[in-house]
């Protein structure tokens, strides 16, 4: 990615950090309080290298192996895990990533608090909830995300951060507003009975992440709208 792309990417980032700050407005918020997840999921390092030129500090993404191969070389940023995870992956992953966001079930948060015990880390999780009840989607239902999160605060090396989703996939991100709301009174509630802080929200995404802030989203998480369509031959570890 040479100097006409970083400067495209700062031309992308300013538009959404407009939009951001827009819908921020709109929903009485600080823009300030919304972070950008730059997911990078099949482009090459030179991508988190731009990213990390033009100030987008966390990186997002899908796959252990190949998240480790470009941190290896991007030398910076906080990494983020926004794709499922096995138990077998689970100290690769605490050696990689800053947050995981996607603990889905008692097993993941134990695999994953032991494992951050033996590397010395306190390791930030965040709970998936599949709030759209989609079956191709991961996620824990609504009635037991109570249950996961219990068990990630039953982990010393684990801090629970709050509860991520993944919005209706469609044209109209108004379809993902329900869903959005529903997880962050899910997340109040939640907050309530367990006499913990949950701050942030993980939603929102390239085509309705404006719709996620105003329904309260500190991370989205944004590739296409950054980074332009995946190319036919997606980056891979040689």
């Amino acid at each position: 990615m040479g100097r006409d792309d970083v400067g495209g990417l700062e031309t992308r980032l300013a538009a959404v950090r407009r939009d951001i700050a827009e819908a921020a407005r709109r929903a009485d918020r600080d823009p300030a309080a919304v972070r950008i997840v730059a997911v990078t999921k099949t482009f090459p390092p030179a991508a988190v290298l731009a990213a990390l030129a033009v100030g987008l500090a966390d990186v997002g993404e899908n796959y252990v192996q190949e998240a480790a191969a470009k941190r290896a070389a991007a030398l910076g940023g906080t990494w983020h895990l926004i794709g499922g995870l096995q138990r077998n992956k689970a100290a690769a992953a605490v050696a990689t990533f800053d947050c995981i966001h996607t603990v889905d079930r008692p097993e993941i948060a134990e695999a994953l608090g032991r494992q951050a015990g033996h590397a010395g880390k306190r390791l930030a999780v965040l709970v998936q909830v599949n709030v759209a009840g989609d079956a191709a989607k991961r996620g824990v239902a609504p009635e037991g995300a109570e249950t996961a999160c219990a068990a990630v605060l039953g982990q010393t090396a684990l801090a629970l951060d709050g509860l991520m989703t993944i919005g209706l996939a469609g044209d109209d991100p108004e379809a993902a507003r329900p869903h959005f709301r529903t997880l962050r009174e899910l997340r109040d509630r939640l907050a309530r009975r367990l006499g913990v802080e949950l701050p942030h929200l993980s939603m929102g995404m390239s085509g309705d992440f404006a719709v996620a802030v105003e329904e309260g989203a500190t991370l989205v998480r944004l590739g296409r709208v950054l980074f332009g369509a995946r190319q036919p031959r997606a980056w891979r570890e040689e």
